[in-house]
Order: structure tokens, then C-alpha cells, then sequence
């Protein structure tokens, strides 16, 4: 059980990629004060956590509501997760200044901390390690990017700005990689079925 909780822990921490939002995180929360800072972290954890259970616990309903099968989303997933990588690898994106009060949900708590790449990834190791080690997963890597903010101002003096961008860059390769290995699985699960 531990095994299968660390096997998807890895895959999780690489989608939600903690030391890469957190320049982005100091960026939007630049001009908050400790106070407002406080209740962005809380509500983008809530939002995240909400959103990554209620899709672990309801997504295979959708999927067989629409008729989508595993393989279907592990290459749209795949798909997605490939054009996030590219994205961040090539353009990484500018930011706007948004209300404290809006900033924890969005785009903090989803699509940042919870997006199409944790969604993907979740629902893909439901089946390779099962519903309780990745709840556990998706739970600790979610709690880390809470700890990740509370603690930004000391991480970006420890890494640096260019650390935390490069360390960054080389999670965004990991998330390609994560990309490809679930298009391929999703192309031979397809292929079987037929």
C-alpha cells in the first residue's frame, strides 16, 4: 500500500509541480498583505482538494455517461498535458493582476494547483494504483503546495528567481515525458479494444 501511495505520489507531484507555481504564486501575491495572503492559501488549497475528489469520485461516472473510455482520455489527456509542457517549456505564461478575493480560487486553486494535468494524471492511476493511493497522492501533493506558499518567501530566497523558473523547466520536460507515456497507453488500451 505505501508503495502504490509513493508509485502515485511521483506522477501527481510532477502534474502540480510545486516549485513551478511558486514564482508564479510570489508573482500574484506580490502586493497582498500577510493577512490576505493568509486566506488566498487556505481558499486555493479548499478549491484544489474539492475539485481533485470530486472528479477522482465522479469522473469514471461522466466518462460512462458520455461513453469515454480510459483510453479515449489518456490521449486527450496525454494531448493536453503535452501542449501545458510545451507551453510552459517555450512561453511560460504572463500573469494579471487579479482581487485578492478571486485570486485563491482562480487561478490558484484551478486551473494552477488543480488542472487538466493532475485531473489527467488522477484519473489515470486510479486504475494503475488504485482509488486510496491516489486520494493519498493527490492529498500530500496538494497539502505541499500549501506548505510551498506559506513558506514562498523563504524557498525564493533559498532557489533564487532564475532556480525556481529553472527547476521549473525541467518539471515541465518531466510533464512531456508523462505526456507521451499516456498517449502511448492510451493508443495500445484503444488498439486492444478493437
Amino acid at each position: 500500500m505505501l508503495g502504490n501511495i509513493l508509485l502515485a505520489f511521483i506522477p501527481v507531484f510532477v502534474a502540480v509541480d510545486p516549485i513551478g507555481l511558486l514564482p508564479v504564486f510570489v508573482a500574484l501575491t506580490h502586493r497582498v498583505g500577510k493577512k490576505e495572503r493568509k486566506k488566498v492559501i487556505i481558499q486555493s488549497i479548499a478549491t484544489a482538494l474539492s475539485l481533485a475528489v470530486a472528479f477522482i469520485f465522479l469522473g469514471k461516472w461522466v466518462f460512462r455517461v458520455m461513453g469515454i473510455t480510459v483510453g479515449d482520455f489518456m490521449i486527450a489527456g496525454g494531448g493536453i498535458l503535452m501542449c501545458i509542457s510545451i507551453n510552459e517549456l517555450l512561453q511560460p505564461g504572463k500573469q494579471r493582476r487579479l482581487p485578492p478575493g478571486e485570486l485563491g480560487a482562480v487561478p490558484l486553486g484551478t486551473p494552477l494547483i488543480v488542472g487538466p494535468a493532475v485531473l489527467t494524471t488522477s484519473l489515470i492511476i486510479i486504475e494503475e494504483y488504485g482509488l486510496v493511493a491516489t486520494l493519498f497522492a493527490v492529498v500530500l501533493n496538494v497539502l505541499l503546495v500549501g506548505l510551498t506558499f506559506i513558506y514562498s518567501d523563504l524557498l525564493i530566497k533559498a532557489l533564487g528567481q532564475s532556480g525556481a523558473r529553472a527547476l521549473s523547466k525541467v518539471m515541465a520536460l518531466f510533464l512531456a515525458a508523462i505526456a507521451v507515456m499516456m498517449i502511448r497507453k492510451g493508443v495500445v488500451q484503444l488498439w486492444g479494444g478493437v
